[in-house]
């Protein structure tokens, strides 16, 4: 059978650089950190005192007010970024089947502080028995974003959850790819969201030693390839992006920004939470990648890496970029956008995805910030252009994303401008 061809027709954002995608990327271009002390929660007892929050959101501007409270915070940015992305491509459309519209969303966690506040409040009352909130499960399950997005447009087409740690929504995305192009669906709302700045989730992070400690200065804390990098951030916020099968984008006039043409996926069996000092399962996913989307490595102008200011996972990422491309590695831009979003978790593939697709639309690479002259690692070769603290104006003609989760998780997604 011959595969279809698969477009991104909308996008939708709320991330601590903006809440929507404009401002997203905008800010994203400008270099802007989206890092500050933590106000979601009292963090003074924490060894990690800030993150990267969303920030002035108002909710009931998409969701009813009274609903809201039924849902955890990650389902509210999921369904804030969802109903953005639909308004954008107009995929709600009246004429259109609905049946053949589905939703994939990715989400590391899920609802991790409704978890914490129920578990809390029986941990105080134990003796006075079980009183737990009837929405507790509904709120907390992982599944329910995708499923809340479907009940309020109606889509009937594929629902489900892909849950890979921090590689969750760029499997969604990929999963959203191949439902399309095998035939099985018109459009797939795609993306991923999460919501896990609470003390379970920074206190867990913490105990990993995972999170950067700079609390004297957050801004500039997240430093991906820089030698005095010491963690990532937290962060928060959710992604999405509306795939849609070629010819029926083009039947209803849609817009189109980018067409989505590969992806790839592998593990590192090697490690819970470190990726392969050699980049093994890296180097496996990104020549996935680029078999599935038939392009060479001389084709691709950018990847916007995993690159989260861990000391071996950019180092193990800059070796198998090198191994892949080869002498193409040198000509082409990478960055890492988590130097400002901080780490999204479970939404990272779909907010870095976003930040891809409008680099090849736009021809502009946002850049890596935070690295000071002379802070180089001896393990990384600064002939590779990380497009250090300034956004580079270039052609993209293709450009690839990066996620890598805990458990050994990698997967990778590829889009190239669009033409005829």
């Amino acid at each position: 059978m011959e595969l279809k061809r698969v477009v991104v027709t909308g996008l939708g954002a709320v991330t601590p650089v903006g809440n929507t995608p404009e401002e997203t990327w905008e800010n994203l271009v400008a270099g802007k950190s989206g890092a500050a002390p933590i106000t979601l929660f009292d963090a003074s007892n924490f060894k990690t005192q800030f993150a990267c929050e969303v920030k002035g959101l108002n909710t009931n501007e998409y969701i009813d007010r009274k609903e809201a409270r039924k849902m955890d915070r990650y389902t509210q940015l999921a369904l804030v970024a969802a109903t953005q992305a639909v308004n954008d491509s107009k995929i709600d459309a009246e004429d259109l089947d609905k049946n053949r519209i589905g939703v994939i969303f990715g989400v590391g966690i899920g609802g991790i502080k409704t978890f914490e506040d129920e578990v809390k409040y029986y941990g105080l009352h134990e003796a006075e028995g079980p009183k737990f909130n009837p929405f507790f499960i509904p709120k907390m399950i992982a599944d329910i974003a995708s499923g809340q997005i479907s009940i309020k447009y109606g889509f009937h087409g594929p629902n489900y959850t892909t849950t890979s740690a921090c590689a969750s929504s760029t499997n969604a995305l990929a999963d959203a790819f191949n439902v399309i192009r095998l035939g099985k669906a018109d459009a797939i709302v795609a993306g991923g969201a999460e919501a896990a700045i609470c003390a379970c989730g920074v206190g867990g992070f913490n105990a990993m030693h995972a999170l950067s400690t700079r609390n004297d200065d957050p801004e500039h804390a997240s430093r991906p390839f820089s030698a005095s990098r010491d963690g990532f951030i937290m962060g928060e916020g959710a992604g999405c992006l509306i795939l849609e099968e070629l010819e029926h984008a083009k039947a209803r006039g849609a817009k189109i920004y980018a067409e989505m043409v590969g992806e790839g996926m592998s593990a590192d069996a090697h490690h819970i939470t470190a990726s392969h000092p050699e980049g093994l399962g890296a180097i496996l996913v990104m020549k996935n990648a680029l078999e599935d989307s038939g392009l060479k490595p001389e084709d691709i102008d950018y990847i916007n890496v995993h690159g989260t200011s861990t000391h071996v996972g950019d180092i193990s990422e800059a070796k198998a970029i090198k191994e892949v491309f080869g002498e193409s590695a040198y000509k082409l831009n990478i960055s890492s956008t988590k130097s400002m979003t901080g780490h999204l978790l479970g939404a990272a593939g779909a907010v870095e995805a976003m930040a891809t697709v409008l680099a090849v639309k736009n021809d502009i690479v946002p850049p890596t910030i935070n690295h000071v002259e002379g802070d180089n690692d001896e393990e990384l070769d600064y002939n590779l252009n990380f497009t250090f603290n300034k956004a580079q104006k270039r052609e993209v003609r293709a450009a690839i994303s990066n996620t890598f989760g805990f458990g050994g998780h990698n997967a990778c997604v590829v889009f190239k401008k669009y033409a005829e």
